[in-house]
């Protein structure tokens, strides 16, 4: 196996005789879940000998947070404006060509429902449906020319999260996680916090481990529930002592230990031991992470805890900022769930105004407040924020009011450590159709944010069937264009 081209070098004693050394009970399970991390890469501390935590070249980043839009957020009714859709409102849709389609024949030219203006001393064009964000242009490097290789939410989603259209990749926080470890020894170090209302398409296979080692899949996070983390604590029926908990943990140790023997190459047992470790660290960090009772009545505000349609958004926004600054390495916030009626995503197509209305208006605030946020703390500086969606939508209309996919060009933008804010790259055609200059892809969106945490995307990389895998696949350019 390599990692960030180099064969691994000798893990010293093996597993075997490690686990068949070791006692029971908490301290062999804290043992073992170092072990099982300096074997699957992804140590608290990283190794002077291995090339990650920025020595590839130095690191701008140290952490990641990714607002993923689910369903297509429409570039034309959000950050690229055109004002041919203005004076071209309601004539035949002709950009020359056939226009391809997902469900629907090309309607009529349609303009944005919401008024663009002028925002920051860039003096960047931002729609009314986002005027929260419209206020942080300054500090955001926008990409209007992104592309995708479907027009099918699933594969288009898993694109952007795993660089692939198929499943079975490992996601882009496990990448990180792999590559550089943890920044703390008490909270997991990749953490998805999905919708409320349910999973985007693909579900938890968008912040899975793939083929890397399960223990870099992302620890799903649910902050408004009841049991914000499956099965971190007994049922209450249960009635068990902490004695009988002991006890059960230590009997549990000595299966895995006797388990083990003779499966030193499957990962997942590893995986397994670490996450009972975690979960008994989580026991005692979860619940001070996830409880708001001590940010201040002025910070709930400023990310909408007290308006019904932001609250939920702005309260993963919120332990979003609140898990970065405690060492999560890679945090995963999730805007859109799966379909429903009314619309639970951003999947406009019987009507822009209703749906994407009330998308924005749940999105806009928390986003713009996790940005003012983490700058107002000094936490900016070196986190990336990442806005994404799977693919954008048609400057003509579906039906009469929707719009359908757009795979030829949407928009993302990235903010924070060593980016460049108040900037463009990469421009559409006139009706935001498809991508004009500068096209920009996943592919070069992920080695960007692997060079700001300093990595080489070439070089990171893992042998599974032959190939030596990584995030970028053979593509990917860093956008040097946005960075400061």
């Amino acid at each position: 196996m390599t990692k960030n081209g180099i064969r691994s070098h000798d893990l010293g004693p093996s597993r075997r005789a490690f686990l068949a050394s070791t006692g029971g009970g908490f301290g062999a399970l804290a043992l073992s879940h170092m072990l099982g991390l300096e074997a699957l890469g992804g140590q608290v501390a990283p190794r002077a000998d291995w090339p990650r935590g920025g020595l590839h070249h130095p690191a701008r980043a140290t952490r990641v947070v990714q607002l993923f839009m689910s369903g297509a957020a429409s570039q034309c009714d959000t950050f690229d404006y055109k004002p041919a859709l203005i004076q071209k409102n309601g004539q035949k849709f002709d950009p020359g060509g056939k226009v391809e389609l997902f469900q629907s024949e090309p309607g009529a030219v349609m303009r944005s429902p919401w008024r663009f203006r002028q925002y920051g001393e860039c003096g960047r064009w931002i729609s009314d449906l986002v005027p929260h964000l419209a206020t942080c242009v300054d500090e955001i490097a926008f990409l209007p020319a992104m592309v995708s290789r479907s027009n099918v939410h699933g594969p288009a989603t898993f694109m952007q999260a795993t660089g692939f259209v198929l499943p079975g990749y490992p996601s882009v926080g496990a990448w990180v996680s792999y590559g550089l470890g943890s920044l703390n020894n008490e909270l997991p170090t990749f953490v998805a916090l999905p919708d409320s209302r349910g999973f985007a398409p693909n579900g938890p296979a968008n912040w899975g481990a793939g083929f890397l080692p399960a223990a870099h899949q992302g620890t799903m996070v649910r902050p408004g529930a009841k049991s914000p983390i499956f099965d971190l604590f007994p049922p209450d029926e249960a009635r068990l002592t902490a004695k009988a908990q002991a006890d059960g943990l230590d009997l549990l140790n000595h299966m895995n230990r006797d388990y083990s023997l003779g499966r030193e190459d499957d990962s997942r047992l590893a995986a397994r031991i670490a996450s009972y470790e975690l979960a008994a660290k989580l026991q005692l960090s979860a619940p001070e992470v996830l409880d708001l009772s001590s940010e201040s009545a002025a910070v709930k505000r400023l990310y909408g805890l007290d308006q019904p349609i932001t609250e939920d958004f702005g309260r993963n926004c919120l332990i979003a900022r609140r898990l970065l600054e405690r060492g999560v390495r890679f945090v995963q916030v999730w805007s859109g769930a799966d379909n429903g009626f009314p619309r639970r995503n951003w999947d406009s197509h019987e009507d822009i105004a209703r749906d994407h209305g009330e998308m924005g208006a749940r999105m806009d605030r928390p986003a713009a407040a996790l940005i003012k946020d983490l700058k107002s703390r000094g936490l900016l500086d070196d986190t990336i924020v990442i806005w994404t969606t799977e693919f954008g939508r048609m400057p003509c209309s579906q039906g009469s009011r929707g719009r359908d996919h757009n795979p030829f060009t949407f928009t993302s933008w990235l903010a924070g450590g060593g980016i460049k804010g108040g900037v463009t790259h990469g421009e559409s055609d006139e009706w935001s159709y498809k991508a004009a200059r500068n096209v920009t892809t996943c592919y070069d969106l992920h080695a960007t944010v692997l060079h700001l945490l300093g990595v080489d995307h070439t070089r990171l990389t893992y042998r599974h069937n032959g190939i030596d895998r990584r995030l970028t696949d053979v593509h990917g350019e860093v956008i040097k264009a946005i960075m400061a």
